[in-house]
């Protein structure tokens, strides 16, 4: 008790001081004491929840964690694909023409010399504990962990005996299932008990800890308990506003979405999805996120249980966007908003209470951000900054992101969003640029108009100056 009582009033003589000094080169002292870090991924996580004024979706739990946080309301990751998304994020490195790629990314293989975020909290005392869909492969960065633990049921296998029969015939099932059954049955109930059992034994050790979560839902296929598809009605579920693809909008833009087209009952080909069918797959996302929703909440729940909550900064992250119908583009691996904005929270003990930064932040700054907050000096090879001043009214010095999936590199500056899709020369062959004051849902590409031709070629000379200094090699 004595401990946690040194950390909350270290927190506190902190925040005094920046209120009184509102400094963003100001250093939070050297703390005495390093908090914990509960560290919860959330697969194809969108910011469409309460918290981001998304009252269509209920996510209490999720919602609760929002009010003792900082909302982030800007945040975007650097590349729209699980794996890619995951070694960048955990490595704190931009993705290139040539790391990082896609969803089969291993962080050993692209960048295998250097130190990730759980490496470093390793190296600087903590115990380092991946529990479920941290990184894509359960074996990445091993020897960064200290204990590496996945559920024995997949996050594609079913309750239903129909379904898992057709999955075992087709490789995959249905893209969404309805079931009667207890929360455990699926494999995210699992991971939410195993990381309560590890939560009771970290307690017990006393040294400080990184606890990872990597809950699968509500990544395909849309399987949760029926009572979670029950907090819905179709007839209130309504395709986005963006359910179109304007002729101004580049081809290149729009995919064919063969990540869903793989599952049964999916149209094949470049078959459209049909009205039915779409509010059909809504349902099951806003399903599997009322799922994993409570088991977010158990987690939480228990972190108070055990007193653990006062010395436990606590980040929430979605590993990209997703389309839900927006564009008429289904999962992620697209540059649009809808793909690259993020759901980002980060809850500090004593300091945190539900403020709302609208500074653009990208997750390779979520690896110095962490270093900073615990105290730890951040590896030289780190591309991102430490968003620590924005926790304490600081200003942070930095007001852009830049995002990429294939050809395709976004800048992300003040209200606009600047896409340039470029070839293995460094080339570019197609153009795209929103402004999204006038236009959020990104209906009007500006990119070829004559009005906005100088701003297209300040924004292609920044975009080369920020997407990193190796990106072309």
């Amino acid at each position: 008790m004595k401990i946690i009582t040194s950390f909350i009033a270290l927190f506190l003589t902190a925040f005094c001081f920046l209120s009184v000094h509102p400094n963003p080169d100001f250093i939070v002292p050297e703390q005495t004491t390093k908090p914990n870090i509960l560290f919860i991924a959330v697969d194809d996580l969108k910011p469409e929840i309460n918290a981001y004024g998304a009252s269509h979706i209920s996510s209490p739990n999720l919602d609760k964690l929002a009010s003792q946080s900082l909302i982030f309301e800007r945040s975007y990751c650097n590349i729209p694909v699980c794996g890619a998304s995951r070694a960048s994020i955990l490595s704190g490195l931009r993705p290139t023409r040539n790391r990082f790629l896609n969803f089969s990314t291993r962080k050993d293989v692209d960048a295998p010399k250097v130190s990730s975020l759980p490496m470093t909290l390793k190296d600087n005392g903590y115990t380092t504990i991946s529990n479920g869909k941290v990184y894509h492969h359960n074996d990445d960065d091993k020897n960064a962990w200290d204990e590496i633990w996945h559920p024995k049921i997949a996050g594609n296998y079913y309750a239903s005996k129909e379904n898992d029969t057709l999955r075992n015939m087709r490789n995959r099932g249905p893209a969404y299932e309805s079931s009667p059954v207890n929360d455990t049955v699926y494999a995210d109930g699992k991971i939410a008990n195993k990381g309560i059992a590890d939560l009771r034994k970290l307690k017990e050790k006393g040294t400080p800890f990184f606890l990872a979560l990597g809950f699968l839902k509500p990544h395909l296929p849309f399987n949760a308990p029926t009572k979670y598809w029950d907090l819905y009605e179709e007839k209130n579920i309504k395709l986005p506003e963006n359910y179109s693809q304007p002729k101004s909008t580049p081809k290149e833009a729009f995919n064919n979405f063969g990540e869903l087209r793989t599952y049964y009952g999916i149209p094949n080909g470049k078959e459209p999805i049909n009205e039915a069918l779409a509010i059909k797959l809504i349902h099951g996302y806003y399903a599997s996120v009322s799922y994993i929703d409570a088991k977010i909440g158990r987690i939480l729940k228990t972190l108070d249980d055990l007193g653990l909550a006062e010395n436990t900064i606590v980040v929430l992250w979605g590993d990209h966007g997703w389309n839900l119908g927006n564009h008429k583009l289904w999962c992620k691996h697209s540059t649009f908003e809808s793909a690259l904005r993020t759901p980002l929270l980060i809850k500090i003990p004593s300091v945190t209470k539900g403020e709302r930064s609208h500074d653009i932040v990208e997750y390779i700054d979520i690896y110095p951000t962490l270093c900073d907050l615990a105290g730890i000096e951040m590896p030289s090879h780190l591309e991102g900054v430490s968003l620590r001043q924005l926790f304490y009214g600081g200003n942070l010095n930095k007001n852009y992101a830049v995002s990429k999936f294939k050809d395709a590199v976004t800048l992300i500056k003040d209200q606009f969003f600047y896409t340039e899709w470029i070839d293995e020369k460094g080339k570019t062959y197609q153009r795209m640029l929103f402004n999204h004051d006038s236009d959020p849902l990104e209906l009007d590409n500006l990119a070829e108009k004559n009005a906005y031709k100088n701003l297209v070629v300040d924004f292609a000379a920044e975009l080369r100056q920020k997407w990193g200094k190796d990106f072309l090699n």
